[in-house]
């Protein structure tokens, strides 16, 4: 019992302490309030340097005139949603309400966040700003109304005005930081800003650069006009400076100037300025860039480039290029002049647009040496290129028919001799391979029902001709133009369960729109040749049938792990007949005064016609093929484990193919082709070779003649190619293939180890690196111990050619090697080059360099010799919005004009 009267005791006493001591917390928590109250009002007065009784930001005027008859409409019309972490204090007769740590307020488009947030429904402002604790000044205040969102030291609201005072600002719009020491929000569209910095840089501390200056406006998503700004690096000032400057922040393209570079490194055109212009933001599918080039000895360019975009439908770009050159002085010999022009666009159509029909475009025409002499294109594949090439198609599926339709223009340019071929257009309709007798459900079982036909048609227009006479009418003088249908038949088989029998018969009609026609001159006594526009054609067929059947042989061993090798051998033979139409088509003409001295030709003589003239001569021709296959099967490592055996390509084909024409009175044999190919080292290497062996004897002049070579065969052709491809990812899935094996996982992931590739020729690329994609991880740069990711491909080209009459050369020998090496993540390198062994020199040879430099980027490319020797130096700002923030330096190749 006394022990339970101490119990009694001693718990009355500690209630009546935990009563004490509530007290004694909520007058401290009272006296934190108030001076929280005297040091906000304190903040706010030192802050604003106002008078704030005086202050329309802060005080709300009452109309007296009308408090009698007219109740006061309340500024603060929505509902307040409030909370806060330690405690929320409502002073009814202040009219306040203080929130404090981590405190969270909502009024309509209002979202603030802040340490500390106090409301004065009295003079209807609101004011916010961080908390001291042991980490320093934290819990600025962050806040957000609509899409406009900004950090900050502090922050004074007024909720009529909608006006606010706002210290140490930090916001972002679009790609743009914009830190500022004291702003005014005027209304939702302007904000002044004093003390302000820009920059792209995403380092809130310390930021790689930013320009500076001592007032700006700015238009939240529109637009920041500053005046006289300076340029800092790594906190460092620079002497660059603007009176003033414009940026654009809207995620919409704009219109604007785009400032040209000044070029110095081409000493034989004199100083100039390159890439000026003006830049036409059209609207949200399409863009136009129009740019010039101009130096100090006369020469300049002009470039139009647009891009296009259709969401869902379609996209390309269009490059328009037109340079004046000149090289020299006027007056001398060594004075010239050149004009060269190149037109590019390139059109793809997206799948989902028409799934039954496609348009494309890809188009490559101009002056045969614009690469060669351009002002401002250092395209290296372009340059080393000695043909451009065009097309444009457009194809469909007629659904629910067998047709298809495509119709084209193509274009192929020698820039060497300056030829021109075109086809203008060029339409095929196809009929996919229908079988009238199969039976019911498409069962085709028989060689009746296994019977199929197919129909081909294809017209062209073609024009052959040379530059000096492009886009003129001249070109058209020369002009031929044909349609060839073909349409045949065949089915299969089987023959003594093994063999599979295949006959097939074809039909051919070409027609023809010009044709020649000779007559004689009994004045001039000679054979007059004319070209006859007119409808003129031939028909052909020929008809064969083939042999084939698949053998297999397999090897198989009991011990290693080598386990079988089957060897599949395919042979063929086949039989082709086509007769002689010749002489159905040959025309006779008289020759000479005698009326009887006829001669034979062909209105189809001298390619008239696009594709040839009738077969002369009849074809009894027997074709066999071999065909080969080497595969090995081979166990895994541990015999115990749960994988497969690995099938293994050892030859992966070794083909010989020959014909004899029974029909000829002599050389029946055709030449044997032999090809062979295989890959090595788990697929890294791949080796081709191909070669053609002559059975028969040559004469003096290089002729065969109908006696075999004592050997059988000569060897007159052939070609040995290697590729070999390595990378460190190939080292890095072997360990992780044993650290899978012991974690009983054998999952392996290939990381993207190198990203883009980079364009060694366009100086103003920013290839390689990541230009601000959402997508993209930062890059962890483990600077002691970081892995050093590289690529090598390894090419080996041989050919070797045998006339009969001189002895045997290899017309080519050489090694061509290339690669990329990352020194570090942000570190990257790209090297190719080669080894002409025949000729004892290096092939053509380029490195690239390239820094990531977070919101900078550094490429430097390099020819170090050769006839195209140049350099390309380039340093800027990724960011679209201040691309304009660069320096580019670069040594041309020699340009001669000719």
């Amino acid at each position: 019992m006394q022990s339970n009267r101490s119990y009694i005791l001693l718990f009355f006493s500690l209630f009546l302490y935990q009563i004490g001591h509530a007290q004694k917390v909520q007058e401290q928590k009272e006296r934190d309030i108030s001076s929280i109250r005297i040091d906000t009002a304190k903040t706010i007065q030192r802050n604003t340097s106002l008078d704030i009784k005086n202050d329309t930001l802060f005080t709300k005027k009452a109309d007296t005139s009308r408090i009698d008859s007219i109740k006061p409409k309340e500024t603060i019309e929505d509902i307040i949603t409030h909370d806060a972490k330690d405690y929320t204090i409502q002073n009814a007769k202040d009219k306040t309400l203080t929130l404090y740590n981590e405190a969270v307020l909502i009024y309509g488009e209002i979202d603030l966040k802040a340490g500390l947030i106090v409301v004065d429904y009295e003079k209807e402002t609101l004011f916010a700003k961080g908390i001291l604790d042991s980490t320093g000044y934290s819990q600025r205040p962050y806040f957000k109304q609509g899409s406009e969102e900004t950090e900050q030291d502090s922050l004074l609201y007024n909720f009529k005005s909608k006006r606010a005072l706002i210290y140490g600002l930090k916001t972002k719009q679009g790609e743009m930081f914009t830190y500022g020491k004291k702003t005014k929000r005027v209304n939702d569209s302007t904000i002044y800003v004093r003390n302000i910095r820009f920059t792209t840089s995403d380092k809130k501390e310390k930021p790689d650069y930013y320009i500076t200056t001592d007032k700006a406006k700015l238009i939240p998503g529109k637009k920041i006009i500053v005046g006289t700004s300076n340029l800092v690096i790594a906190d460092i000032p620079t002497p660059l400076f603007l009176p003033f400057a414009y940026f654009p922040l809207g995620e919409k393209s704009v219109s604007g100037f785009l400032i040209p570079a000044l070029d110095t490194g081409s000493s034989n055109r004199g100083i100039g300025l390159q890439n000026g212009g003006y830049y036409f933001a059209i609207n949200d599918y399409a863009d136009l860039a129009l740019r010039g080039d101009v130096y100090s000895n006369g020469s300049w360019g002009l470039r139009a480039l647009s891009n296009y975009n259709l969401k869902y439908r379609f996209s390309g770009s269009f490059n328009l290029s037109f340079e004046n050159n000149i090289q020299g002085i006027r007056g001398f010999d060594t004075y010239n002049k050149a004009s060269n022009f190149n037109v590019r666009w390139s059109h793809s159509q997206d799948a989902k647009a028409s799934p039954n029909s496609r348009f494309t475009a890809s188009v490559n025409v101009g002056s045969s040496r614009f690469f060669r002499e351009s002002l401002n294109e250092f395209n290296t594949s372009q340059f080393l290129t000695n043909t451009f090439n065009s097309s444009i198609s457009y194809s469909k599926t007629f659904v629910g028919t067998p047709f298809n339709l495509s119709t084209s223009a193509t274009h192929s340019q020698n820039t060497n001799n300056q030829s021109v071929n075109m086809t203008f257009p060029s339409v095929n309709l196809t009929m996919s391979k229908i079988f009238p007798f199969e039976g019911k459900g498409g069962v085709k079982k028989n060689p009746f029902q296994k019977m199929g036909f197919d129909y081909a048609m294809q017209g062209e227009y073609r024009i052959s001709t040379t530059e000096d006479e492009f886009f003129t009418a001249a070109m058209f003088k020369s002009a031929r133009s044909g349609v060839k249908h073909r349409t045949g038949t065949s089915t299969n088989i089987k023959v003594l369960k093994h063999f599979t029998l295949s006959p097939n018969i074809s039909y051919q009609e070409t027609w023809n729109f010009k044709y020649l026609q000779k007559t004689y001159n009994q004045d001039t006594q000679e054979v007059i040749t004319d070209t006859i526009s007119g409808f003129k054609s031939f028909r052909e067929y020929n008809t064969g049938v083939s042999l084939s059947f698949a053998r297999y042989g397999t090897f198989k061993f009991k011990k290693g792990r080598l386990k079988a090798i089957r060897h599949t051998v395919r042979p063929s033979i086949s039989y082709n007949y086509t007769p002689d139409f010749a002489d159905k088509y040959n025309q006779q003409v008289q020759q000479s005064e005698d009326p009887l001295d006829l001669g034979v030709y062909s209105p189809f003589d001298n390619n008239v016609g696009l594709y040839g003239k009738p077969n002369a001569g009849l074809s009894n021709a027997i074709g066999i093929t071999l065909n080969n296959v080497v595969e090995a099967k081979v166990a895994p490592k541990d015999p115990e484990s749960d994988e497969e055996d690995k099938k293994i390509s050892i030859l992966n084909n070794l083909n010989f193919s020959s014909s004899y024409n029974i029909a000829a009175d002599s050389l029946r044999w055709s030449n044997v082709s032999m090809s062979a190919g295989t890959r090595l080292f788990n697929d890294k290497m791949a080796v081709n070779f191909n070669a053609s062996l002559n059975p028969y004897q040559l004469n003096d002049d290089g002729n065969r003649i109908d006696k075999f070579n004592a050997s059988i065969f000569r060897l007159e052709r052939a070609n040995l190619t290697a590729n070999y491809s390595l990378s460190s990812a190939d080292f890095k899935k072997e360990e992780d293939s044993k650290k899978g094996d012991k974690k009983g996982n054998g999952a392996q992931v290939t990381p993207d180890l190198l990203g883009e590739g980079m364009n060694p020729s366009n100086r103003f690329s920013q290839t390689g690196v990541n230009r601000g994609d959402p997508k993209k991880e930062d890059v962890q740069a483990n600077l002691y111990k970081a892995s050093i990711p590289w690529t090598i491909n390894l090419a080996y080209s041989a050919a070797y050619a045998n006339n009969g009459i001189t002895p045997g050369e290899i017309k080519s020998h050489s090694i061509m090697f290339s690669g990329n090496l990352e020194l570090s993540p942000k570190w990257k390198v790209g090297y190719s080059s080669g080894y002409d062994v025949k000729g004892g020199a290096f092939t053509f040879s380029r490195f690239n360099f390239a820094r990531d430099l977070d919101s900078w980027q550094f490429n430097f490319n390099w020819v170090p010799f050769g006839n195209i020797s140049s350099y390309t130096f380039f340093i800027g700002v990724k960011s679209t919005v201040l691309q304009d923030l660069k320096w580019d330096k670069n040594k041309p190749p020699d340009r001669r004009l000719f």
